[in-house]
């Protein structure tokens, strides 16, 4: 499958373009500032030359997403808007200009986050936004069939504990490599529609 990789250079990334790359697949990296292709999801004028650039694609995955942790009291309506526009809206509209460029039995996969389902101190941003982008991909899967999409919901990466480990205490973390296994569910396998949780 040619398969699309938006946020490649992160954590997640990383762990899912080299699995992808393992299972045989031909991969396009995009980052804002590195990648094969150059692009902000955010701006829709980049999303057109995106789309341009690459053609046709089996498989579109988004691994991209920045979300303030901050307490309530201290969040502005520029946090959430800029939650809503860097992680929820992007990934949106990433699908929604992206169904004429994916084959008629391709994928979507879209990355959101626990605190939609356990939400923490602090991560009342997250949590909004996340809950947005499992919605969505729920109302989607019944209008964009044969095509497929899913969201994967990973706890705090084991990796990033050192940076984000506070704001969960107690929390399961996960691997990074059992998440990039959680889009590889997603790409290679036949459901559409479902928050894939992990762990």
């Amino acid at each position: 499958m040619r398969i699309i990789i938006v946020g490649a250079a992160g954590k997640a990334g990383k762990a899912i373009q080299q699995l992808m790359r393992e299972r045989g697949h031909d991969i396009v990296t995009v980052g804002r500032t590195t990648g094969d292709v150059h692009c902000d999801i955010s701006d829709e004028t980049q999303l057109a030359r995106m789309w341009q650039h690459v053609g046709q694609i089996d498989a579109v995955v988004s691994a991209a997403g920045d979300v303030t942790y901050a307490p309530i009291t201290e969040l502005g309506s520029d946090d959430f808007d800029a939650a809503w526009t860097q992680k929820a809206l992007a990934q949106i509209n990433l699908v929604r200009t992206g169904l004429n460029h994916v084959s008629p039995r391709g994928s979507f996969t879209l990355i959101s986050g626990i605190p939609s389902r356990d939400p923490v101190v602090s991560g009342t941003a997250a949590a909004t936004v996340n809950g947005a982008i499992e919605a969505f991909v729920r109302a989607a899967a019944i209008e964009i069939a044969p095509r497929r999409i899913n969201v994967v919901s990973p706890s705090v990466f084991t990796e990033s504990l050192d940076d984000f480990g506070d704001f969960f205490p107690g929390f399961v973390p996960v691997n990074l490599a059992d998440v990039a296994r959680g889009f590889q569910k997603a790409i290679e396998g036949a459901a559409t529609g479902e928050v894939i949780t992990l762990p």
